[in-house]
C-alpha cells in the first residue's frame, strides 16, 4: 500500500541518492521505507568537527 507519507519518502531517497547534502548519508531499510539508517559527519571548524 502507497500511503502519502511512503510517496515523500521515496521521492527524498531519490533527490538524496540523485544530491546528497555534504557530510550527510542515509538509506531507507530493505523492509521498511519507514524505517533509515544515517550518518550526518560534525562540520568542520565545530565543536562537533571529526564527530558522526
Amino acid at each position: 500500500m502507497s500511503t502519502p507519507a511512503r510517496k515523500r519518502l521515496m521521492r527524498d531517497f531519490k533527490r538524496l541518492c540523485k544530491d546528497p547534502p555534504a557530510g550527510i548519508t542515509g538509506v531507507p531499510n530493505d523492509n521498511d521505507i519507514m524505517l533509515w539508517n544515517a550518518v550526518i559527519f560534525g562540520p568542520d571548524d565545530s565543536p562537533w568537527d571529526g564527530g558522526e
